[in-house]
């Protein structure tokens, strides 16, 4: 290399210095003329083309004050791309000056500097906007951003299933929120790479160099991706972008469309980023140093899913000077929906929670705050998870119809489903919701034993129907209720902790005093019971209960029905289905809100024997109940279930969080029990060694955890218990946000 720079160049060099480079080798050229870089190419024709297009670019740009571009130098015989032989093959010279100055990646951060760079940027910006070269505009580089869908296949290449969900789940987001709207935005050849390697701080300005991802693409793309390393490693990422934003907006006015796309547009870059670098770690499974690169890139992108796309949103547009829209008055919508909607159906919280967004475990509200959801088991495998919505899209765009016609996603499903119980269980019947399919369990039961009576548990609960509210004492006995039905045989709760019975044989003794109750009554059609009585506190039934109970009442042709609609679907850590901890095989199991994540739907599961007696000629049918959108999404759960291993991270979090109230309940007396299993628990206050039920300080917990933007409840028969029941993505880091806010209150 020394030769040819000394042959082409006159240049007298003392030290080559290898430098890194994708479609060139690099060097530093130190030489007695001065401070250069070579970048050398191998020979391809449309190669010359493309970097004559850079060389305009530098040219074009060479005028703004304070800003220095690498300028290409033409040889002794006046080429700027002389082509030459070198070692057997034919290579594309080219010297660039050499720009002095120290990498943003290697200096300190301040608000001023990021405010100048921007101004910086868009100074070159706004010279690029008169700048036209067929070069560079025909390029279709996966770093454009108008490209981003070249991109998106290479996320198969992320192998740890808790990153690819967050790599999916904004590839929907630019899907939706991008992909419509940037063909109409300003577009302009850009630097587009302006990473914090590729900027250099200088006593009066800044250094660009590297214009080999120069692109025609959307204008707010140079903006987004500077941002990316703007905010890289940041505390508050939002804040340190809205400094760049301020100084440029000040050079180049941007328009609040772009702005509205801007949050999506980071990520984008983000995403880029890291499939690329998973995409080369495949290609070199030893290289280390391509996942140390990229933790940064992983740390922000896990930031910026806990970032509302609404504050971001409203940040950027109060640091260019547009006006935001307020969020409407919480008071105003409770009216306006009381208008239309009874006040029957509650709200949460003393301070009504107006919701914007949701992903995972964290939801949104129109004020553009954070908010730890550890409360809502319905999102079973987290909100908004990509893998479940783009299976409902999927299937609503192709096919929604019902079960008198043949289609694969039902039997599909079922079997799936089906796979996951224990023989007998081989029949499933699908519903709209666990109410539904609590109401369908017992009247399947009552035709089978040709018996009207139900053992139920007490504060147990089962849906909203007429026949489900019959069954549960939750609502029957509660505000409103009209007390039990005759036909309707409860159990005193199997509770070891307010319970009678507390030892090592509650379980058993609990079961026998309630079959001997039953000594009088007419025989059970089915006993129906929850695992862990979710509404009357989180209350496990006690050991030994469900079995003494099961092996009584199969002998005597009742059905045993288990309410899994909270409890199952791998919650409790240790098992996919509740039942399966007591050690017991139902005759019928309930399912409900987690099955397809929210989406509406409910099952019954039961055995060829009692679903054999029900086909009487009397046709099952539900307008909605297993239609292929509702299969596909609930396929999609069990597929993230697996693929994510939520089950054992329910268990592994559950015991930690478990573990940490413990650590409370030692500190503060007033927590009597902490109790439940996986990510299904609950902690209730008490006021004495009595055991009086602390109420009001429950609610206290329940709305000032919401204020400070955590969501848990409250429930028991006295309201007395914390219940937490996250989707199963919920982390340790968001236990310790919980338990850490509920000791600052306790403190209190």
């Amino acid at each position: 290399m020394k030769e040819l720079l000394l042959l082409h160049y006159g240049l007298e060099v003392h030290q080559l210095t290898p430098l890194d480079g994708y479609v060139s080798e690099n060097y530093q050229v130190e030489s007695t003329q001065g401070n250069f870089v070579l970048k050398v190419y191998p020979f391809q024709s449309h190669l010359i083309e493309d970097i004559e297009g850079e060389i305009a670019l530098a040219k074009h740009l060479k005028s703004i004050d304070s800003c220095e571009i690498s300028q290409t130098l033409n040889s002794q015989e006046g080429r700027a791309l002389p082509v030459v032989e070198h070692e057997e093959r034919t290579v594309i010279l080219r010297l660039l000056t050499f720009v002095e100055g120290e990498f943003l990646a290697q200096v300190s951060h301040d608000p001023k500097l990021f405010h100048s760079l921007g101004q910086q940027l868009g100074a070159i910006n706004q010279q690029l906007l008169s700048f036209r070269n067929w070069a560079i505009e025909s390029r279709r580089l996966e770093w454009n951003l108008n490209h981003f869908e070249k991109i998106t296949p290479l996320a198969s290449h992320i192998q740890e299933a808790s990153k690819r969900k967050i790599v999916d789940h904004f590839i929907l987001q630019w899907r939706t929120h991008v992909a419509r709207v940037i063909p109409h935005l300003r577009h302009s050849i850009i630097h587009n790479d302006a990473n914090d390697w590729n900027v250099l701080v200088q006593d009066k300005g800044f250094g660009f160099i590297d214009l080999g991802d120069a692109s025609y693409t959307a204008l707010i793309s140079e903006l987004a991706i500077a941002s990316t390393y703007v905010s890289m490693a940041k505390e508050k990422p939002v804040q340190w972008v809205c400094y760049l934003l301020e100084g440029y907006h000040q050079t180049l006015a941007l328009e609040p469309k772009e702005l509205d796309i801007l949050y999506y547009l980071i990520a984008a870059r983000l995403v880029t980023s890291v499939c690329k670098s998973a995409e080369q770690a495949l290609a070199q499974p030893d290289n280390e140093y391509i996942q140390i690169s990229e933790q940064g890139a992983w740390d922000l992108l896990e930031k910026w899913i806990q970032i509302s796309p609404l504050y971001a949103k409203n940040a950027f547009y109060q640091s260019c000077g547009y006006e935001v829209k307020e969020a409407p008055e919480a008071n105003d919508l409770v009216k306006k929906r009381h208008q239309f909607i009874s006040k029957g159906v509650s709200i949460s919280y003393q301070q009504p929670i107006h919701m914007d967004t949701a992903i995972f475990q964290y939801m949104f509200d129109r004020q553009g705050n954070r908010i730890l959801d550890a409360y809502n088991n319905i999102p079973h495998v987290g909100h908004q998870h990509p893998k479940v919505v783009e299976a409902g899209q999927r299937q609503m765009s192709r096919l929604n119809t019902n079960t008198r016609y043949l289609y694969d996603s039902l039997t599909r499903y079922a079997e799936k489903l089906l796979s996951k119980f224990p023989e007998p269980l081989n029949k499933v019947y699908f519903v709209n919701s666990g109410s539904a399919a609590s109401d369908l369990a017992i009247r399947m039961a009552q035709n089978f034993t040709n018996r009207q009576a139900i053992g139920v548990v007490e504060h147990g609960y089962h849906g909203n129907t007429r026949l489900g509210i019959d069954i549960s004492p939750y609502k029957y006995d509660g505000k409103g209720g009209n007390g039990r039905n005759a036909q309707i045989i409860e159990a005193p709760i199997p509770d070891i902790y307010r319970g009678i019975h507390k030892d090592r044989l509650a379980g058993k003794k609990y079961a026998q005093e309630y079959l001997k109750s039953l000594e009088h009554t007419a025989p059970l059609a089915a006993f129906i019971a929850e695992p862990i009585v979710g509404c009357g506190g989180q209350v496990p039934l006690a050991k030994g209960y469900l079995p003494h109970l099961y092996s009584a009442f199969k002998k005597a042709g009742t059905i045993c029905i288990s309410d899994e609609v909270q409890t199952g679907f791998g919650r409790m850590g240790s098992h996919f289905w509740g039942f399966e901890m007591h050690e017991v095989v139902p005759d019928m199991v309930i399912l409900g809100k987690p099955i397809a994540n929210g989406h509406p739907m409910g099952a019954v599961v039961t055995t060829t024997e009692i679903a054999d007696a029900f086909d009487n000629g009397m046709e099952f049918f539900s307008s909605f109940g297993g239609n292929p959108v509702s299969c596909e999404i609930a396929n999609a759960v069990l597929e993230v279930l697996e693929s994510e291993d939520l089950p054992s991270n329910a268990w592994e979090v559950g015991q930690y969080k478990k573990q940490l109230f413990h650590q409370l309940q030692d500190l503060y007396p007033v927590i009597g029990d902490v109790r439940g299993a996986g990510l299904f628990l609950g902690i209730e206050l008490i006021q004495d060694e009595l055991l009086t039920p602390h109420t009001k300080l429950a609610a206290r917990i329940k709305n000032e955890l919401r204020r400070q933007h955590i969501l848990v409840s409250t429930d028991g028969p006295f309201e007395s218990v914390i219940k937490s029941k996250p989707p199963m993505c919920f982390s340790k880091n968001n236990a310790e946000e919980l338990v850490e806010a509920i000791a600052d209150i306790l403190k209190g």
